[in-house]
């Protein structure tokens, strides 16, 4: 259950006023305590960020979805507010574990899942692991197979999984100062807007979680298999909105999507980076709005 005693985010992590203007709940998962929001009332959206962001990533699609849908963002543990429990692995299966048993105890029901990066992962393995709980799919650019051997991963999850990201990670919060802002094309990210992100690990000793998931990329292939072999058992709605300019998620990525999910239909958003929910918050939103008002998949192209 929610804790009624729970405080702002603004408080909590010392952000200016106006910054985060929700409510922040708390659910207790054993000996992990998960942070979300929980806007707005209607048909429910499940929204999952990746690395290495928080809840706040979705402050647009709330704010333009809330009036018609219930809006649930979720800090993975380890980001933003959420607090692992002791020895967590920070792993995206044990990050699934922890959201399965978040929308069970919710008694989360015909969500649809919104995510990107590792929030797919982490979402999908909820999906097949529960039974009627995430019954639709509005996914941003992400993946969900073993990309071992492909050196456009390989050498990123080498590099900033290995020694020279933990130092980059815990020294320098690489992931936020550095890949974030050089992510984006169509416009930059203010410093305010950084701060947002850079507030849940201001403590060094808090940053680990940003360097688990690079390594993770090839590490968690076992758990990447599962999800391969499990995905083409959903039948129901699915749309992807694809960035054009993506430095990680390419073309490649996209067709092996339509082959998992031929159902799904494609919005490709041009002139746009990984951040997709930052770069282009328009076209976001109006896509996942169109989605969330139709009843089946139909054939659908960006501008």
């Amino acid at each position: 259950m929610a804790d009624p005693s729970a405080t702002h985010a603004e408080t909590l992590l010392d952000l200016k006023p106006g910054a985060f203007p929700y409510e922040s709940r708390f659910a207790q998962i054993g000996q992990a305590r998960l942070h979300y929001i929980d806007q707005g009332r209607g048909p429910l959206i499940l929204l999952l960020h990746g690395n290495p962001t928080w809840s706040i990533l979705y402050r647009g699609l709330i704010d333009g979805l809330k009036d018609s849908y219930r809006c649930i963002a979720v800090d993975l543990a380890g980001f933003g507010l959420s607090q692992a429990p002791p020895g967590f692995s920070f792993l995206p299966e044990d990050h699934a574990r922890l959201i399965t048993a978040l929308l069970e105890q919710l008694d989360l029901r015909e969500a649809t899942l919104v995510a990107h990066d590792w929030g797919g992962p982490v979402g999908l393995a909820s999906m097949l692991a529960t039974q009627g709980r995430i019954t639709r799919l509005c996914l941003g650019n992400t993946w969900a197979w073993p990309v071992n051997g492909d050196f456009h991963f390989e050498w990123f999850s080498r590099l900033l999984g290995g020694p020279i990201g933990r130092h980059l990670a815990h020294r320098h919060a690489i992931f936020i100062n550095g890949i974030m802002p050089t992510s984006m094309r169509r416009r930059k990210l203010a410093g305010e807007e950084l701060d947002l992100y850079r507030a849940p690990f201001r403590d060094r000793a808090a940053r680990r979680p940003m360097h688990v998931f690079p390594g993770a990329i090839t590490g968690s292939r076992t758990f990447l298999a599962g999800l391969e072999q499990g995905i083409p058992s959903f039948k129901g709605p699915v749309r992807f909105l694809w960035p054009e300019n993506d430095i990680a998620f390419r073309t490649k990525e996209l067709a092996r999507w339509q082959t998992l999910l031929p159902q799904a239909e494609v919005v490709r958003i041009p002139r746009c980076g990984h951040f997709l929910w930052l770069d282009a918050p328009e076209e976001c939103l109006a896509a996942v709005r169109d989605f969330m008002a139709t009843g089946a998949p139909r054939v659908t192209t960006g501008a």
